[in-house]
């Protein structure tokens, strides 16, 4: 079933290794606002927010960069829905040799702190992992309790958590959190498939995760690098909404390095030639049944 009114959401940053591979990468808060205004400005009703150290470009989740990035997006005329990672703070590496020993490049916190930034900018939306996966070379821990507690934060705040599903497995626990009452009647599903080691970006696999998806639910997917805007088409030919940006991919094409509005402007241009629309932010707020514009 095609979607006729498809929501785009722009991932302008993220938080891999991409800074050295692209030279105008949105790194400073200033520079991931901007990235979001212009994605908005393209046709991206959901500016999907990492942040990252303003002199190195490494991933970072310090709360004062959170603010700057959001009061600034919000002191635009720019209507885009803010969508808040809670996903920082999940990196183990373990020592080859002991795996008793967490060594460099590992980062955990707990629920609440992974939380906190949600907490305190209360956005329309946050992203939550569910689950933990073999990431590249690390891991990446996304633990049920955690899920449990941040899921729970989310809905007593109204905050719309919109569920990362790497795998089939995570699929699975984020539908046990609908069964137990955590979502709402309409809880909102992204696809992220490509991931090393996750699921890979291909038809069959998509069709499966939505086959199993509540029949109320909203849903996006998406995959990385060169399969970005053929998951574009496959999302939305499946009835789903899109997600592209520069977490997710850096090329326009071959060789050809884009920018976020670039990347949501493709996209535009598929949905629109297989006959659908645009949603706006406004379209996308009722169709997600987000509580609005703080």
């Amino acid at each position: 079933m095609v979607n006729n009114e498809v929501i785009i959401s722009c991932a302008v940053t993220g938080s891999g290794d991409t800074a050295s591979k692209h030279p105008d990468l949105p790194i400073t808060p200033e520079q991931i606002a901007n990235a979001a205004i212009e994605a908005s400005n393209a046709g991206a009703a959901i500016a999907h927010i990492h942040v990252r150290d303003p002199a190195t470009g490494a991933a970072a989740r310090d709360l004062h960069l959170y603010r700057e990035v959001v009061e600034r997006i919000r002191a635009s005329d720019c209507d885009v829905i803010i969508n808040i990672t809670a996903g920082m703070g999940g990196d183990l590496v373990l020592d080859s040799n002991d795996p008793n020993i967490a060594i460099a490049g590992t980062d955990m916190i707990n629920a609440t702190e992974r939380f906190a930034h949600i907490a305190e900018l209360k956005p329309e939306m946050c992203t939550l992992d569910c689950g933990s996966l073999n990431f590249g070379e690390s891991v990446y821990v996304s633990t049920p309790d955690m899920l449990r507690q941040m899921t729970a934060a989310a809905k007593a705040a109204g905050i719309k958590p919109e569920l990362e599903i790497f795998d089939l497995g995570n699929l699975a626990f984020a539908l046990q959190m609908h069964k137990e009452g955590l979502l709402d009647d309409k809880p909102l599903f992204q696809l992220c498939l490509g991931i090393p080691w996750g699921a890979p970006a291909t038809t069959a696999t998509m069709k499966t995760m939505v086959d199993m998806l509540p029949a109320q639910a909203n849903w996006a997917g998406f995959g990385i690098s060169r399969m970005q805007m053929p998951m574009v088409a496959q999302a939305m030919l499946l009835g789903g909404n899109v997600r592209v940006g520069l977490e997710d991919n850096l090329f326009l094409e071959r060789g050809v390095l884009a920018s976020n509005g670039q990347l949501v402007e493709r996209a535009v241009t598929v949905i629109e030639s297989i006959g659908s629309k645009v949603a706006s932010s406004a379209r996308a707020r009722d169709i997600l049944g987000l509580r609005g514009s703080q």
